[in-house]
């Protein structure tokens, strides 16, 4: 296939990367603590840790896994944290004892806490007080031997911890009680490890660092395997496309997107890292106005996001009376971004919203906007260096430009493959190809624009639902006879659960079923809107058509309009 899009690049992009720069992100960390070692690296409320600091203290914690925990190379180690000091401090120190990161949402249900725990077979789990309730829930049906417990607070000087910890659980209430008898405390860890020898593994750019869990593009949530040569490519194809306007040591970006997603991972914490920046922590992005509040105090250069959070900061006035001097990258991702809201980020910001593309499965950038585009176009750029993208119809054919067909990828950031899954990884490979499971075009240019999803997949703020999840957990509920689910268009969300019910028995209410859910799923995953039928619209083998449904909203849409 011929590499039309590369001319199309900027100049200063290189046609190819060397994915063994680094021989694994250790390497990496550890030239960067020491290259920019008395600069700020993270900063949550007000605290700061410099790349010395977390240097030390990653590795007193490895060290601390290593000895205490008695954890070997290829162990997996689960975090559950949300964007707080100790999330890099644990990330970093896992990595460098060799243990291979399971990033956990921190608002998971014990449901689906247990089920990525059993899968990924972590042997021990970093929580945040705030949610070790759920992991009390579920730790002894898992094969967790290890329960390391922080504060929200622990990171930050005496005084500050003792009064932040005190409010969140006392004064806001935000930790529920747990029993957790044999659990450890993470600063007494800390200290523990500062008396051990950390041993510092052979690690190869083969070795997995990260089980990073995703729906994929069928079925329930899976591990994708990302080796540190995957992660180490990405850092290097991210840098092609972004590294002309970063200057090392003098960068200050916005994190307000969750480290355990693999946007944040890579685009904020791991790229950012490798030059020298200073990464801002936002814990509780929901709350606009203090994260404005948070943004008024700091000359920020680089904010990641996606387009409901550009929206929200937006339609904050506060927002956009921000000094915006400094602002020289601004990327999206995670889900479409909107014309309108680039339009308003533009015109308020005085930058471009440059959109990217990506997947868990490829850590995550597959294609990206060049930094020195004209404005937003509605498209999601070109493939990054070393990566090839090819659309394809049904029967695995090349398609002309402009024509639809899923969107594959080809380079050295694709995954090794679904954690204990080949059936599901053989679905999604053809040779080194990986089928993306979404419609797209190329133009002439070599750009390519996301037509629609090949599956039924439904993204709620940049995040993944999946049908059948959702469909299993109402059908729990004993007033449930059949279930469909299908995401229809939202403004804020980008698309919103609806769910249709066909009643068994006695039937169940709206509110019975919301509650059922809540009980089983993360918020995001939650159905906004529950319609009840006497039936569903089915093949003549009896399978539930989803798509007439979603014809059925859009055609609801059309009059409405």
């Amino acid at each position: 296939m011929e590499k039309v899009w590369l001319q199309s690049y900027p100049k200063d992009v290189p046609e190819e990367i060397n994915p063994d720069h680094y021989q694994s992100l250790v390497d990496l960390f550890e030239e960067s603590t020491q290259k920019f070692a008395d600069l700020p690296a993270f900063v949550n409320m007000g605290h700061v840790i410099t790349y010395r600091k977390l240097e030390e203290q990653s590795r007193h914690f490895a060290a601390y896994l290593q000895n205490d925990l008695k954890l070997v190379k290829g162990d997996r180690i689960a975090i559950m944290l949300p964007n707080i000091l100790q999330y890099p401090i644990a990330m970093f120190a896992a990595l460098r004892a060799g243990l291979i990161v399971v990033n956990v949402n921190p608002l998971y249900t014990p449901r689906e806490l247990k089920h990525q725990l059993n899968d990924s077979g972590a042997k021990a789990i970093v929580v945040v007080s705030n949610f070790a309730s759920t992991v009390e829930k579920v730790v002894k049906e898992t094969a967790i031997e290890h329960v390391v417990v922080t504060h929200l607070g622990d990171q930050f000087k005496p005084l500050k911890r003792t009064l932040v910890n005190f409010v969140v659980k006392y004064v806001k209430k935000m930790v529920p009680k747990f029993d957790l008898p044999h659990a450890i405390s993470m600063r007494k860890a800390l200290v523990k490890g500062s008396y051990s020898q950390y041993i510092k593994q052979e690690i190869t750019g083969q070795d997995l660092a990260f089980l990073q869990y995703t729906g994929g593009t069928t079925g329930p949530s899976k591990g994708a395997m990302l080796s540190h040569r995957n992660m180490v490519a990405n850092l290097e194809q991210a840098s092609a496309g972004f590294g002309a306007v970063i200057t090392p040591g003098k960068e200050l970006i916005i994190t307000a997107l969750p480290l355990y997603h693999i946007f944040a991972l890579t685009a904020n914490c791991l790229m950012f890292m490798k030059y020298g920046a200073q990464n801002l922590l936002i814990t509780n992005p929901r709350d606009i106005p203090g994260f404005v509040k948070e943004l008024s105090k700091v000359k920020f250069t680089a904010i990641t996001g996606v387009n409901t959070l550009f929206n929200a900061l937006l339609n904050n006035e506060e927002f956009t009376k921000l000094d915006f001097s400094h602002l020289k990258l601004t990327l999206g991702g995670g889900m479409a971004v909107q014309r309108a809201v680039a339009n308003k980020w533009q015109e308020v910001t005085k930058t471009f919203l440059l959109e990217g593309y990506g997947l868990t499965e490829c850590c995550p950038l597959v294609t990206i906007t060049p930094h020195t585009s004209n404005g937003f176009s509605g498209n999601i750029g070109l493939p990054c260096s070393s990566t090839l993208c090819r659309i394809v119809d049904a029967e695995g054919n090349v398609v002309a430009n402009g024509e639809p067909g899923e969107l594959q990828v080809q380079g050295p950031q694709v995954m090794q493959g679904y954690y204990n899954c080949p059936e599901e990884t053989a679905k999604v490979m053809d040779g080194d190809w990986f089928g993306t499971g979404d419609i797209a075009t190329m133009d002439d240019q070599g750009f390519f624009t996301i037509v629609d999803r090949q599956k039924d997949m439904i993204i709620v703020s940049g995040f993944n639902v999946y049908p059948n999840e959702v469909e299993e957990v109402c059908s729990m509920h004993p007033g449930v006879l059949e279930v469909a689910v299908i995401g229809i268009h939202h403004q804020s969300t980008g698309e919103k659960i609806k769910v249709f019910i066909v009643k068994k028995g006695n039937g169940v209410t709206e509110k019975e079923l919301i509650k059922h859910c809540r009980e089983n799923l993360t918020a995001y995953k939650v159905p906004k809107l529950i319609e009840f039928r006497d039936e569903l619209p089915k093949t003549n083998v009896g399978k539930i058509l989803r798509r007439e449904l979603r014809e059925e909203e859009l055609a609801k849409l059309e009059v409405s309009t």
